[in-house]
C-alpha cells in the first residue's frame, strides 16, 4: 500500500525538490540561480530581487556574505520569513502573530 503524504509533507517535499532543481542538483546555487528560481516558484516575492540593491538586501537577510552560494539552510530562512509574513498578512484573528522566525 502506498503511503499517502500530508499536504504539508508534498509542500516540504516540493520546497527541497525546487531548491535542487534550481541548483542543478548540487548542494547550493549562485545568485542567478536564486533569482530564476524566485521569479518562477515565488512571483510575488520576485518583486523584491529584480534589482541589485533588492537582491543584496535578501542575500543579506538569508546570512549570504559577497560572493558567497546560497544553501539549503539558507532558502530555508528565507523561507521563515516569508512564512511568517504570509501568515501575519492573512491571519483572520490579527491579535495572533507568528513567532516563528528562527533566530
Amino acid at each position: 500500500m502506498a503511503t499517502k503524504y500530508s499536504d504539508l509533507e508534498l509542500a516540504i517535499n516540493s520546497l527541497v525538490t525546487e531548491f535542487h532543481s534550481a541548483a542543478d542538483d548540487k548542494p547550493t546555487m549562485n545568485s542567478t540561480q536564486f533569482q530564476t528560481m524566485i521569479s518562477k516558484q515565488l512571483p510575488a516575492f520576485a518583486k523584491t530581487v529584480e534589482g541589485e540593491e533588492g537582491l543584496g538586501q535578501v542575500l543579506q537577510q538569508m546570512g549570504i556574505q559577497s560572493g558567497q552560494n546560497i544553501s539549503f539552510e539558507n532558502f530555508w530562512t528565507l523561507i521563515n520569513k516569508q512564512a511568517v509574513q504570509l501568515f501575519d498578512a492573512t491571519h483572520k484573528d490579527k491579535s495572533v502573530k507568528c513567532s516563528c522566525l528562527l533566530q
